[in-house]
């Protein structure tokens, strides 16, 4: 699964955009990103990280959230 065209959210830097193309999170954590709008075939952009790097905020379907960095981990993108 892993390509150079594919990251986890995580690693995305400030400007970057990617689609979601997976999410490996699990229980709770994996609900509430679906919830949030967080869902494969969705395009977002990261939009800035916290100065010590935890949360960083992302921009999905027309609104800003702020996810940690462990949950941004279990959303996989691909690059844009």
């Amino acid at each position: 699964m892993k390509s150079a065209n594919t990251k986890a959210l995580s690693e995305l830097q400030t400007g970057e955009q990617g689609k979601v193309i997976r999410i490996t999170a699990k229980g709770p954590v994996r609900r509430r990103i679906l919830e949030m709008g967080v869902t494969p075939g969705t395009e977002i952009s990261v939009k800035g990280v916290a100065p010590l790097g935890d949360p960083m905020e992302i921009l999905v379907k027309g609104y800003r959230l702020s996810l940690r960095k462990e949950e941004a981990a279990g959303v996989f993108v691909e690059v844009l």
